[in-house]
């Protein structure tokens, strides 16, 4: 006799995703093989997402809901599942940032989470030696979908100039990481300055910080420490971190001065070396 695993729907919103997965595909009278020869999935990986051992991911749940004819509902949850991958002491900050209107960043170290290409975010996050860097990948990958929106916010973002020289990843993904950075120049809601070398000591030596506007509620100021997140809707430290901000912003080039020094770092120091050089003939 097969032993099925029973699910508690109640546990988290992966455990709700996978007892609807089974429930509703069992009510189509399908077996697993079955869904996955109809959205091109082997019948392993719905097992696996059906017991939690794999969290799904936005295309499955598209798939999914075309072949079940969910009306959109493992589209509507994924959003839920794949924001309770993220660390926990992120999700607050995860869930203040959808909803942010304006999001202003300082970064020191590394390209802003709602910038990074996958493979850049893969380096970065291989870093804590995550149980699942997969799933924290595929979650930090769905947090950019707000940068998708019809009426998306406005995101202002200055990068240390040391955060173009660090090489994570490799060469080809640092290329690749500064072209997106450069697909946004002149982009009508996100804006990128490099706050240069030369700039010496500055506002935010301390490290990065972000700043949330929201059209109904209090700013918000989130850091981070080795382990943990912080927010605060102190006045005081909010009047600071924007006075700081401003200040960064006024030191840092200007977005296309900014898009100039990119491309030449992108050029000079991760260019295409595969080719060989083509030599004079005598």
């Amino acid at each position: 006799m097969v032993n099925i695993q029973s699910l508690d729907p109640t546990a988290s919103p992966l455990d709700y995703y996978g007892w609807e997965l089974r429930r509703q595909r069992e009510a189509h009278g399908l077996k697993q093989g079955q869904l996955g020869e109809i959205i091109f999935c082997t019948g392993s990986l719905i097992g696996q997402i059906e017991t939690t051992k794999k969290v799904p991911t936005r295309d499955f749940s598209e798939r999914v809901d075309a072949a079940l004819g969910t009306d959109g509902l493992f589209s509507r949850l994924i959003g839920l599942v794949l924001r309770s991958q993220l660390p926990t002491w992120f999700q607050p900050y995860a869930e203040m940032e959808a909803k942010a209107a304006y999001i202003s960043t300082y970064q020191a170290q590394v390209v802003y989470g709602l910038l990074q290409t996958e493979e850049y975010a893969r380096a970065v996050l291989a870093t804590g030696t995550p149980d699942d860097l997969e799933g924290l990948v595929t979650a930090r990958m769905e947090r950019q979908r707000i940068l998708e929106r019809e009426q998306p916010p406005l995101v202002w973002v200055v990068l240390d100039e040391a955060v173009l020289h660090r090489p994570i990843g490799g060469t080809d993904v640092m290329r690749r990481q500064l072209a997106h950075l450069l697909s946004f120049t002149g982009h009508r809601w996100v804006h990128v300055q490099v706050l240069p070398n030369k700039a010496g000591e500055h506002a935010s030596l301390d490290g990065a910080f972000n700043l949330l506007r929201f059209d109904d509620d209090p700013d918000v100021i989130y850091t981070e420490d080795l382990i943990s997140g912080h927010m605060t809707a102190n006045s005081d430290t909010i009047k600071e971190a924007a006075l700081r901000y401003a200040r960064l912003q006024a030191a840092a080039l200007s977005v296309e001065d900014s898009a100039e020094l990119i491309t030449g770092v992108m050029e000079d120091r991760y260019g295409d070396r595969s080719q060989p050089e083509e030599h004079p003939v005598a």
